[in-house]
C-alpha cells in the first residue's frame, strides 16, 4: 500500500511534467547524457517467472552527499512508447521502500507481473530534482522485439548493490546470484573492432566474418568471480538459449585514457588522414602528440584546453556508451565526443534521436541512431548516416581544431 506522502509526491511530480511529456516517446531524456547530472538512473530487470520480473532500480549518486528528500522517485510499466501515462500506472518510491542507501547508491527493488494479454512491456524509472525541476528518466525493455528474454540472474558489487556500470575493470570481481541452479557459464571474446565511419560516410563498413570465442566453462554463483582479461564476456544460465548478460572488461584506468597509443587512436575523429598516419608511424608517440596539438591549435595554452576538453568527452563517452565496444569507439560515442551532449534525446522502440541547436542559427540538426537486434545487448545502436551531415560535422571539427569548443 502506498502512503499519503507517496501519492502527494506523484501528484506534484506530474503536475510539473506530465502535460508536456505524457508518454515515453515524448520524454526528453537528455539528462542521462549530461555532463552536469547530479544522479544517474538505471533499471536492471531479472526474470523470476514466465511474466514476472524483479526490477532493480539503482540511483547512482553523482553529486556529493545527495539528500533523498530533494528528489521525487517513481516508476511505471507501459505497453508501448506511444502509450500515455495514467495515474494508476505511476507508482511513487518513498524512503521506506529503499532496499539500500549506500555511499554511492540509492537502491529500490520492486516485483511486477505483466498480464498475459500484454504483448510488450517497458519500465520507465523517473526522478525529479525538486530544487530546479530537472527530470531524470531511464527506461528498459521487459518484453519487446529487441529482447529475446531477460536473464534470470544478476551481477552485484561486493556490497550486494546490482552492477550498474557498462564496463568492469580487469582484475575486479563480481558476485552473481540466481534463484535456481548453482552454476553459470561464461564465454570470452577477445575481439577488437574498427573505428566507426564518419556520419556522412554512407558506404557500409566491413563486417568481420568470424568472431573468436573462448569457452571458459562454468563457475559458481554466490562466489566472487574475477575477470582478468580485457575484451568482453557473455554470461549465461542456459547455453542453448540466446539469453545472457554482456560484460565488457577494460584496462584498469578506463574510462580514462591509459597510453599515448590510445590517445593517437582517439584523435582520429578530429585529424586529417595524413595527420593520423604521421602519428601512427611516429617512434616517440608523446613527442609526436605534443607537436600535433600545438601545430593544430597554433597556441600552447589553447592546445592544453583542447586536450583537456577532448579527453573529458572521451571519458564521458566511455561511461555512457560502452557495450561490447569501448564507448568512444561506438557511433553514439563518436557523435557525443565531437558534437557534445545533445540538447534533446528521444527514444522510440526502434531508434534513438539526438537533437542539437545549430551554431549561429535557430535551426536544429538531428542524429538518428537505429536500434539493431543483437544477441549480446538490447542497447546496440548504429547511426543512420547521410551526406547531409557533412557541413555541420566539418564545421564542428574546425571549431575543435581552433580551440572554440565549449559545452
Amino acid at each position: 500500500m502506498k502512503n499519503i506522502l507517496g501519492c502527494f509526491a506523484v501528484c506534484c511530480f506530474f503536475t510539473l511534467s506530465a502535460h508536456a511529456q505524457n508518454n515515453l516517446q515524448s520524454l526528453n531524456q537528455s539528462l542521462r547524457y549530461s555532463r552536469y547530472s547530479r544522479i544517474s538512473l538505471d533499471v536492471i530487470p531479472i526474470k523470476t517467472a514466465e511474466r514476472t520480473f524483479t526490477l532493480q532500480m539503482v540511483v547512482e549518486k553523482i553529486e556529493e552527499n545527495p539528500n533523498f528528500e530533494d528528489y521525487l522517485f517513481s516508476y511505471a510499466i507501459v505497453g508501448g512508447f506511444e502509450q500515455e501515462f495514467s495515474d494508476e500506472q505511476i507508482i511513487a518510491l518513498d524512503r521506506d521502500q529503499l532496499k539500500a542507501d549506500t555511499e554511492r547508491h540509492f537502491y529500490f527493488e520492486e516485483t511486477v507481473e505483466i498480464p498475459a494479454s500484454q504483448e510488450a512491456a517497458y519500465v520507465v524509472f523517473r526522478a525529479q530534482d525538486t530544487r530546479q525541476e530537472d527530470e531524470y528518466v531511464y527506461h528498459v525493455d521487459l518484453i519487446s522485439p529487441f529482447v529475446p528474454e531477460q536473464p534470470g540472474f544478476g551481477a552485484y558489487f561486493g556490497n550486494d548493490i546490482p552492477f550498474d556500470q557498462n564496463f568492469l575493470n580487469v582484475d575486479e570481481s563480481l558476485l552473481f546470484k540466481r534463484q535456481q541452479g548453482v552454476n553459470l557459464y561464461r564465454y570470452y571474446y577477445p575481439q577488437e573492432f574498427p573505428l566507426p565511419l564518419p556520419p556522412m560516410e554512407t558506404k557500409a563498413p566491413e563486417v568481420p566474418r568470424e568472431t573468436e570465442v573462448i569457452d571458459e566453462g562454468s563457475f559458481l554463483v554466490n562466489v566472487p568471480v574475477p575477470f582478468d582479461k580485457a575484451g568482453y564476456y557473455f554470461i549465461q544460465a542456459d547455453t542453448t538459449s540466446p539469453t545472457g548478460l554482456l560484460l565488457k572488461t577494460v584496462n584498469k584506468t578506463f574510462p580514462r585514457v591509459a597510453t599515448w597509443e590510445e590517445m593517437i587512436e582517439m584523435v582520429a575523429y578530429i585529424s586529417t588522414r595524413k595527420e593520423h598516419e604521421t602519428l601512427l608511424e611516429a617512434e616517440n608517440k608523446k613527442t609526436a602528440l605534443d607537436e600535433y596539438w600545438i601545430q593544430m591549435t597554433r597556441d600552447e595554452e589553447t592546445a592544453k584546453t583542447v586536450i583537456k576538453e577532448y579527453f573529458r568527452q572521451v571519458e564521458f563517452a566511455n561511461i555512457l556508451f560502452t557495450d561490447f565496444k569501448e564507448g568512444w569507439a561506438t557511433d553514439r560515442g563518436m557523435v557525443y565526443i565531437i558534437m557534445g551532449p545533445p540538447q534533446e534525446v528521444y527514444f522510440d522502440v526502434d531508434k534513438e534521436s539526438w537533437v542539437y541547436q545549430a551554431q549561429d542559427s535557430n535551426s536544429k540538426i538531428t542524429f538518428t541512431f537505429a536500434r539493431v537486434k543483437n544477441i549480446l545487448t538490447p542497447n546496440y545502436y548504429t547511426l543512420n548516416r547521410s551526406r547531409a551531415y557533412q557541413p555541420i560535422w566539418f564545421k564542428t571539427i574546425t571549431a575543435w581544431r581552433n580551440g572554440r569548443m565549449v559545452f
